[in-house]
C-alpha cells in the first residue's frame, strides 16, 4: 500500500536522503532501522508532507502524495506515532482520543471502523482507568499508550511509529511491545522505528536499514538474525 522511490531530501543546503527507496504492503510490518542521525525521522518526515521531499515518489496505493499537506496523506489511511509522543498536554486522555478520530480510511466507505473508544481502552485499560486525567498528567508510557491509541483512532491502515519505545522502563517497554503485537494481529500494518533490533527481529516480518541517508541492506527477521555483519556494521553505536 506504501511504495517508497528515489526519495531525497534536505534541511536547507544540507542533504540527508539519498535515493530511499521501500515499500510496505497491506497487513505487514516492516522496520526502519539505522544509528541516530541517519536519516530515519527525515524519512518519516517526508512521507507524511511534514518535510516536503526535494526528489522521489511517495506512493499510496499506487497514487503519488509528495508534497501534499499532511492533512491529505493522513486522509489516505496513514496514522503516526511520532518522535516524542506529542500529545496535547490540556486535554484529557479521552479528549486526546477523540480529538482526530475519523471512521474507516480511505476507501472504507458504509465499513464500520475498526478502532472505537471502547477496543482502544480494551487494548490500554490504563487509559480507561485515567480518561479524566490530562495529557501532562501521564507517566512517559502512558503518554505513548495514548499518542498510539490516538493514532488508532484515525483508523488508519498504515501506523508509523517513530522510536516506538525510546526512553521507557523495560516493564513498560514489554507492555508496549504486547500492544504492538495484538495491533499487528489485528491485520494492521506497521512501519515502526525503534533501538531495540533483538524486539523488532521478533516482531516485525522485513526490516530498511537506513545508513547516512541511503538504504544499504533490505531483509527478512530470518536474514536480519543470520547477518550479524549487518547489526554490528550500522546498528551499534
Amino acid at each position: 500500500m506504501l511504495r517508497i522511490e528515489g526519495l531525497e531530501n534536505a534541511y536547507g543546503d544540507s542533504r540527508i536522503l539519498f535515493g530511499v527507496a521501500f515499500s510496505v504492503n497491506a497487513g505487514e510490518v516492516v522496520t526502519l532501522l539505522g544509528r541516530n542521525g541517519m536519516g530515519k525521522t527525515t524519512t518519516i518526515k517526508s512521507i507524511f508532507g511534514l518535510l516536503p521531499p526535494k526528489a522521489g515518489r511517495i506512493l499510496i496505493d499506487g497514487e503519488d502524495v509528495a508534497g501534499k499537506p499532511p492533512f491529505q496523506i493522513a486522509r489516505r489511511g496513514l496514522g503516526l506515532v511520532p518522535e516524542g509522543r506529542q500529545i496535547f498536554p490540556t486535554l484529557s486522555v479521552e479528549e486526546n482520543l477523540v480529538a482526530t478520530a475519523r471512521g474507516a480510511a480511505n476507501g472504507g466507505a458504509g465499513r464500520a471502523p475498526r478502532w472505537t473508544l471502547e477496543k482502544v481502552y480494551a487494548l490500554f485499560p490504563r487509559l480507561k482507568e485515567r480518561r479524566r486525567n490530562m495529557g501532562n498528567q501521564l507517566s512517559g508510557g502512558e503518554q505513548q499508550m495514548l499518542a498510539i491509541g490516538r493514532a488508532l483512532m484515525t483508523n488508519p491502515r498504515l501506523v508509523v511509529l517513530d522510536e516506538a519505545t525510546e526512553g521507557l522502563a523495560p516493564l513498560i517497554r514489554d507492555e508496549i511491545w504486547a500492544c504492538l503485537r495484538a495491533i499487528r494481529d489485528a491485520g494492521e500494518a506497521i512501519l515502526v522505528i525503534d533501538k531495540n533490533v533483538d524486539a523488532l527481529s521478533r516482531f516485525a516480518d522485513r526490516h530498511v536499514v537506513i545508513e547516512k541517508g541511503r538504504i544499504v541492506w533490505t531483509g527478512t527477521s530470518d536474514e536480519l538474525r543470520c547477518t550479524p555483519k549487518i547489526k554490528e556494521q550500522f546498528l551499534q553505536v
